[in-house]
């Protein structure tokens, strides 16, 4: 039976899963926008320890891409990849609102998913009643993510940790909007999607996703 590794450090926290068909096996979330790199290892070998299983007994290492910290994301990465490299698995990316949209409640309205950019934009994305995502993730003002939404709904749900702050962007003719989730993404759900993944045979290398320039720039 396979198991997976899933990591997240990309949004305000930092959380590790590990799962197999039956489920979550053990996991670990700890809020903290900064010490996710002293953090994670001992994570790691916390819910290993934890499944009672070892790293050579896992079948493949998921994480996020991003977008999210450019620091967390960073940190995710390198750490999935050691693990991946040094016991020779395979790894499936995951973004961070794939993961939001994961533990959205379910409903027949479109949903919305966006997380705080940390500045005057959101990272959204909008996504099918069965999940399927419309359209490619971008990193844009509230008025604009509205403007993407699909054509004809009078209904959409929204989720992530920006949820509230873009609805109340919303315009009146937006139509009826239902908070299905106030949170960012956790490894639990980074496993979920990437285990479906690992069983349809879709894995891929991990390569960041930041939608976006840093904040800081190299001297001249």
């Amino acid at each position: 039976m396979t198991r997976l590794l899933a990591l997240d450090c990309a949004a305000g926290a930092c959380s590790v899963a590990v799962l197999d068909a039956t489920g979550v096996l053990a996991a670990a979330h700890r809020a903290m926008d900064r010490g996710q790199a002293e953090a994670l290892m001992p994570m790691i070998a916390d819910v290993l320890a934890e499944a009672g299983i070892a790293a050579r007994d896992l079948g493949a290492v998921a994480a996020t891409v991003g977008p999210g910290s450019f620091t967390g994301v960073r940190i995710g990465l390198a750490a999935a990849r050691g693990i991946a490299l040094a016991a020779g698995l395979p790894t499936v990316p995951v973004t961070t609102l794939e993961a939001v949209a994961e533990t959205a409640e379910p409903g027949p309205e479109p949903l919305l998913v966006v997380l705080d950019a940390k500045r005057n934009d959101f990272y959204g994305q909008w996504f099918a009643p069965n999940g399927a995502a419309l359209g490619a993730a971008r990193a844009v003002a509230a008025e604009l993510l509205w403007a993407a939404r699909p054509a004809g709904s009078t209904g959409v749900r929204i989720a992530g940790d920006a949820a509230a702050a873009v609805s109340d962007a919303a315009a009146p003719g937006d139509g009826s909007i239902r908070c299905v989730g106030s949170v960012g993404p956790d490894a639990r759900a980074v496993a979920a999607v990437a285990y479906r993944r690992f069983l349809a045979g879709t894995t891929g290398q991990l390569t960041p996703l930041y939608l976006r320039a840093p904040d800081v720039t190299p001297p001249r």
